[in-house]
């Protein structure tokens, strides 16, 4: 369970560093744009831009077709430009791949293959979307601040400096404050050096827990809590994954005191008629097992509990739970069990899952033999 929290408490940071040396950041100037190619443009005279006007604002945001995530934040970036439309906000999207990738990619339907509905094309035609094959522009953001993850969103506001730089589905309340010019830049640059930090912390954390040294994993968690500041809801989740982290490596370590045993019972006690949130807890502690963690009595615990949901849930999670029961019995040497459960995930796929599932049964049916095989003189 440790790498997964870990991964979801770095989830919220900011992004890792490249191994670039960082010249962009907060505060400084935005790069003029050298963009090559330009899709469409935006309404109300917002066309081409190579240097930033004073008085408004834009947002540089980098994509590809390849990049779900990218894809899914169209609707989003849509709505905030015609949100923002008459108040001098331009959102140009930048893409590094070829035009004909690019354009070909924007005649499919964007929701499926309903006839009516909107291709990608028409759907970003509210925005100023372009393409960049030189990557030049790429190099002068992406690369300048360290930013190795698409999509990425660059804020300029209204004197040509970078306000904001982040996912842009976060981009809502910072744009709403620039826009208001109530936008706190030095506070905003401030938070991300303590992001930095953590992100930091936490990877030497991974590194110190992937080579068993749980004691001095933990001796990091204790100062890095020490260490947050701040009383607002990101620091405070933070402030309690860590704490949750801290518990998992405690359970990695072998510790099944009382209090650890407690901990989790709860977390199952929470989940408690939340499929997912069951779901979720059950692959964290099935991560765990694989790695070799012994849970305890929890394993019981958490297959009875998520065995509980499965009859409640949504039809397209249920192979999943059925697999994850699977595994944690896999991992517990049961495979006959592991093998029923696994049935039933075949049973429950769709024809997309089917091929998957089965081939996962198989792997457990040989696992199982050989489990059961004499072991060979050496």
């Amino acid at each position: 369970m440790t790498f997964v929290l870990a991964l979801a408490l770095m989830g919220t940071l900011a992004p890792r560093p490249a191994s670039a040396e960082v010249t962009l950041g907060i505060g400084d100037k935005a790069p003029s744009l050298d963009i090559e190619h330009y899709i469409h443009e935006t309404k109300e005279g917002f066309g081409k831009v190579t240097e930033f006007k004073k008085g408004k604002i834009y947002v540089v945001e980098f994509w590809a077709t390849w990049c779900p995530p990218c894809i899914q934040s169209m609707p989003h970036l849509v709505e905030l430009q015609n949100q923002y439309r008459g108040e001098g906000v331009q959102i140009l999207s930048v893409s590094d791949e070829d035009l004909e990738t690019v354009k070909e990619f924007l005649e499919t339907n964007s929701a499926g293959e309903d006839e009516g509905e909107k291709t990608f094309g028409e759907l970003t035609r509210a925005y100023t979307l372009t393409v960049d094959p030189d990557a030049s522009v790429s190099e002068d953001y992406m690369l300048a601040s360290g930013q190795n993850g698409i999509p990425a969103s660059f804020l300029v506001g209204k004197t040509g400096l970078i306000e904001w730089i982040g996912h842009p589905m976060e981009l809502d309340e910072p744009l709403a404050e620039v826009v208001s010019g109530t936008w706190d830049r030095e506070e905003y640059k401030e938070s991300m050096k303590r992001q930095e930090k953590l992100l930091a912390a936490m990877q030497k954390i991974n590194q110190l827990a992937g080579s068993g040294q749980f004691e001095d994993a933990m001796k990091v968690v204790d100062k890095v809590l020490g260490e947050i500041e701040g009383d607002d809801p990101r620091t405070e989740m933070v402030r309690d994954q860590l704490i949750n982290f801290r518990f998992n490596l405690r359970l990695d370590s072998g510790d099944k005191s009382d209090e650890v045993l407690a901990f989790f019972r709860k977390q199952i006690a929470d989940a408690k008629g939340n499929a997912q949130q069951m779901t979720q807890f059950g692959y964290g502690l099935m991560s765990s097992m694989q790695q070799g963690t012994d849970p305890g009595p929890l394993a019981e615990e958490a297959m009875i509990a998520i065995a509980a949901e499965i009859e409640g849930a949504e039809d397209e999670v249920k192979p999943y739970m059925h697999v994850l029961l699977a595994q944690m019995n896999a991992s517990m040497s049961k495979f006959d069990e592991a093998i029923a459960e696994q049935t039933k995930a075949v049973e429950t796929s769709t024809d997309k899952q089917k091929e998957r599932m089965q081939q996962m049964l198989e792997q457990l049916k040989e696992m199982a033999t050989a489990e059961k095989e004499p072991a060979q003189d050496k």
